[in-house]
């Protein structure tokens, strides 16, 4: 089970939402606003920034200026699970 973390945590209080271990068995969180279900985010099978960060802050960077060159359409529609993706996990 995925393990979330205090960044996570902090990143979503900053956009007003709640975060949980996902339902789904493919992703990492599910993200709340109001008590309903917006989206399932992160795949599991996958690092994220907080987690590259626990092996070198270097290699963190990298990865998430790659993470964000990679989803450069989708993580800027406001509300999608493109955005969530980014400003939780990246």
């Amino acid at each position: 089970m995925y393990q979330i973390t205090d960044y996570s945590y902090a990143q979503a209080k900053k956009l007003g939402v709640d975060i949980k271990p996902s339902t789904k068995k493919n992703k990492k969180i599910d993200v709340f606003k109001d008590g309903k279900k917006l989206h399932s985010i992160g795949g599991k099978g996958y690092k994220d920034y907080p987690n590259y960060l626990k092996e070198n802050k270097n290699l963190a960077d990298e990865r998430r200026k790659l993470y964000k060159i990679r989803h450069e359409k989708d993580r800027k529609i406001i509300g999608s699970a493109g955005f969530f993706a980014d400003k939780i996990l990246w």
